[in-house]
């Protein structure tokens, strides 16, 4: 079964689709989860921040909603997010699989693992290899200007970074900052689940010289305009996802 994180456009994105609520032992997720059929693959939907965007990135309950997607039989999640770019030629309304996090993020519920089961998961490569091949080239159907790699720092928010703490990012070599990869992408790989990011570039952070502040207006603004292609994209992700052979074991 493969998963989808994104905003609440995605319920249209399914079609005609059926809730499967699911308990936790985390809690409820963010929103009741949505089983819907995409070129006849079951597919299911969760989104990230609630159907209302009522959770601020660092509430996110990152733990129910992985777990959710567990208890749901997924096995592979496409994970669908807005970016800041740190890199002049990553520009707004580019789109990106990035390879790598830096986790710049601090009081969220992180692991699975609180004890007395206590575990490692290897995180060397956060983003399973195979899935970001299927993504860039599912997204790079659509014609979109698609980044192949690159490293995403994850900030706490709710606010965006001050201009040195942007310059910092930039001058280390990472091209986008985003508030909620993580600890999702950790938890998924806690789960043994199969994790993919594909991010929309909604604007340029202020550590590249020039930028001007950016807002959360601007944000959605962006996202807005490029969410047809991300849709797009993602329809041609699904087939070529289900037909591979991914397997990620948790630890």
């Amino acid at each position: 079964m493969i998963g989808v994180f994104g905003g609440s456009g995605f319920y249209e994105f399914l079609g005609e689709s059926r809730p499967s609520p699911v308990t936790t032992p985390y809690g409820d997720p963010a929103g009741t989860p949505v089983v819907g059929v995409v070129d006849g693959i079951d597919v299911v939907f969760i989104p990230r921040h609630g159907r209302h965007h009522q959770f601020p990135p660092h509430l996110v309950p990152s733990r129910a909603n992985v777990s959710a997607m567990k208890l749901l039989g997924v096995d592979r999640i496409i994970s669908t997010t807005a970016v800041g770019s740190l890199d002049a030629r990553w520009a707004p309304g580019h789109f990106a699989v990035p390879a790598q996090i830096v986790d710049r993020t601090w009081g969220r519920a992180s692991t699975f693992f609180d004890g007395p089961d206590v575990r490692h998961a290897s995180f060397a490569d956060p983003y399973d290899p195979t899935m970001r091949a299927i993504a860039v080239t599912g997204m790079r159907s659509t014609g979109a200007t698609v980044h192949d790699g690159g490293t995403v720092v994850v900030i706490q928010g709710p606010r965006f970074s001050t201009r040195a703490e942007s310059a910092s990012y930039a001058a280390a070599g990472w091209e986008m900052v985003n508030m909620t990869q993580m600890p999702e992408a950790a938890l998924a790989a806690e789960a043994g689940i199969c994790f993919v990011n594909v991010s929309v570039i909604t604007d340029y952070d202020v550590g590249i010289a020039g930028a001007a502040p950016v807002t959360h207006e601007e944000v959605l603004r962006r996202f807005a305009e490029s969410v047809g292609t991300l849709k797009q994209g993602i329809a041609a992700i699904i087939p070529a996802l289900d037909a591979a052979q991914v397997r990620c074991q948790a630890p």
